[in-house]
């Protein structure tokens, strides 16, 4: 997450306070007095080989298990050290060690017009997050400052948010497979290059946090918000726009009563809801939920066997230990061991 606001603001301390609260070590980092070495490994040669040793601060976080990665002043790190950068946001492999996947990743930064000696940042490490913006309210500063400002909280996401994000995979695929120009869309000028850009990392992400921010009931706002600042904001309206117009039923209904489901008429409704049905069914594979989800496909193959085709291979991907197929699969064989699934 990448937090975007005018200096002064209170960008760092909310950050600070957020790990406070949840009782995580947080590592704050500036990277305008960093050098490359400090993400990328010091080299020392061990026993006639080079290794790259990581900093203490990498060191703090593996040891403890998890934690906030706070990297502050982020548009002030030239170009070496945001290169050095790539890997810790991405991957959280500091030098040769890898931080716990329970780190937390979260920066801040100053547009570069109000950054001390600031700099924009690179396309690639731009595409690596959520960019937010970080707004002030007068109301809140001036009741946090005659009561004190509350310690920030996060939302609690239940056990099972992995099947609204298989829901939400499905409806990003099948708006990418009529907007295919919109799969990558690069910045073709430095204005736009560090910020938010459609690519398939950054879909990736937006569909990850909006099955996340359903699990949690964060609202429309907050939604629009985090897909936007995968994406931007251009193309994060005109997804959401027609993930509205769609008005999709419920996967979990569905696979309650697979003997309901019809088949919408048209094709991109059918594949998103057939691809959102699969990706619950993946995101909690029991034999029931399995062999439900085979009844809906066999349903949906004789009236669009083409597109329930394509959900079928996920549901292949997904088989319950010792569940035995269906009989709706048998429709499917041949394009299942032409895929290499049987």
């Amino acid at each position: 997450m990448l937090l975007w606001g005018a200096p002064g603001t209170g960008k760092s301390s909310a950050v600070q306070a957020l790990a406070e609260s949840e009782g995580w070590p947080c590592e704050v980092v500036i990277a305008s007095i960093r050098e490359p070495s400090d993400f990328a490994g010091l080299p020392v040669v061990i026993d006639g080989g080079v290794h790259f040793a990581p900093p203490t601060w990498a060191t703090n976080l593996a040891n403890a298990g998890h934690g906030l990665l706070f990297l502050d002043e982020i548009s002030t790190a030239p170009p070496a050290v945001q290169a050095a950068l790539l890997r810790v946001v991405l991957e959280r492999v500091v030098g040769d060690l890898r931080l716990p996947d329970d780190v937390a990743v979260v920066a801040a930064a100053n547009p570069p017009d109000q950054a001390a000696d600031g700099w924009d940042l690179s396309a690639p490490l731009a595409n690596r997050f959520c960019h937010l913006q970080w707004t002030v309210d007068a109301a809140s500063i001036a009741e946090g400052l005659a009561a004190g400002f509350p310690s920030p909280k996060l939302p609690t996401l239940p056990a099972e948010w992995r099947g609204q994000s298989g829901r939400a995979r499905a409806e990003v695929a099948a708006f990418l497979s009529i907007r295919s120009n919109l799969v990558s869309v690069p910045p073709t000028d430095r204005a736009t290059a560090g910020r938010a850009w459609p690519s398939p990392r950054s879909w990736e992400m937006a569909a990850e946090l909006l099955g996340a921010a359903r699990a949690a009931d964060a609202g429309n706002a907050v939604i629009a918000q985090l897909v936007s600042g995968c994406v931007g904001e251009g193309v994060g309206i005109e997804f959401l726009s027609w993930l509205q117009e769609l008005d999709l039923p419920d996967p979990e209904t569905v696979l309650g009563d697979p003997a309901s489901f019809v088949l919408p008429e048209r094709g991109d409704r059918a594949y998103a809801v057939l691809t959102s049905i699969a990706g619950a069914v993946a995101g909690n594979s029991t034999p029931e939920r399995w062999a439900a989800g085979w009844r809906i496909m066999g349903t949906a193959g004789e009236t669009a066997p083409d597109v329930a085709a394509m959900a079928a291979r996920i549901l292949a991907r997904c088989r319950p230990e010792n569940a035995a197929a269906p009989p709706e699969a048998a429709a499917f064989l041949p394009l299942l061991r032409d895929a290499g699934l049987v």
